[in-house]
């Protein structure tokens, strides 16, 4: 779906210059009440102000503001912990696919574990990567996972021998499963018409408090709220980022499962097993 040429030059913005942005347009939004609020009293002279309707009309305002403002920072926090489950999980299933890759035969075993580990690489090059080199990095992955079922396919012979083909099969179809989730979370958003209407409040709200507020003393106060705001808006917007936010998903599930695969190769797996018995030629 195409967004807004609005919702796509915000994306485009920095964080900084997110923060300047919504707290100019919410200052400007602010001069523009408190124009209205003079040119209004100079042309209804005479008639009593009811400041009580206006502090309930401002309380109610904030109110809703700040529901918005949960209810759209409970989406993108959601997504964000979409992802970060998804790194413990992938972690998962490739660590328990290379314990079960030992129970198959050469050269099998050690194929798939050089590319498991191979893979592991990349995933974390993946997760920790500038958006510049993201395409490359994905090529990589796409070829990886299918050098890894091509793997598997010539596995079939020695995975049946040994009675493991469904559950190779299992967890290796996870690790598939599993790269198709992650790319998906990383470009799902927080709905561009649900941040449009959350920027449009802001603006409505501190042109409502413009009008509203007359004493210099609380606008001193008013400053500091769109202040606190605008910073509040732009860790939304960092959580809606996935790719390119200062607040990513941790890789650590992953770096974590790569020390351990290198610290094991396969050889390890072999220190119980019998060894294997040598005939001997007799002379007669």
């Amino acid at each position: 779906m195409q967004e807004g040429w609005l919702t796509n030059w915000l994306s485009s913005l920095s964080l900084t210059g997110l923060v300047l942005f919504v707290l100019g347009t919410m200052l400007l939004a602010t001069f523009a009440g408190h124009a209205a609020h003079r040119w209004a009293r100079r042309h209804a002279q005479g008639v009593d102000e009811d400041h009580n309707q206006e502090s309930y009309l401002v309380g109610s305002m904030l109110g809703l503001l700040a529901l918005l403002l949960a209810f759209s920072f409970s989406m993108a926090l959601g997504r964000y912990e979409e992802r970060r489950h998804l790194v413990i999980q992938e972690a998962n299933a490739i660590g328990t696919s290379y314990l079960r890759a030992q129970l198959l035969d050469e050269p099998h075993r050690g194929r798939l574990s050089q590319l498991l580990i191979a893979y592991t690489d990349n995933r974390i090059a993946l997760g920790t990567g500038n958006h510049a080199g993201l395409d490359r990095q994905l090529a990589i992955n796409d070829k990886l996972l299918t050098d890894i079922w091509a793997a598997v396919i010539a596995a079939r012979d020695s995975a049946n021998a040994h009675g493991i083909t469904t559950a190779v099969l299992m967890t290796f179809n996870e690790v598939i499963d599993l790269d198709t989730e992650r790319k998906v979370a990383r470009e799902v958003r927080v709905p561009a018409p649900v941040f449009l209407l959350l920027y449009g409040f802001l603006i409505l709200t501190a042109a409502v408090l413009g009008y509203v507020l007359e004493e210099r003393r609380a606008r001193l106060g008013v400053f500091v709220l769109f202040v606190l705001l605008s910073s509040y808006v732009s860790i939304i917007a960092d959580l809606n980022r996935p790719t390119s936010g200062n607040i990513q998903e941790s890789q650590e599930p992953m770096l974590m499962l790569r020390q351990s695969l290198k610290a094991q190769p396969p050889e390890v797996f072999e220190k119980f097993q019998a060894p294997r018995e040598t005939s001997s030629t007799n002379a007669r």
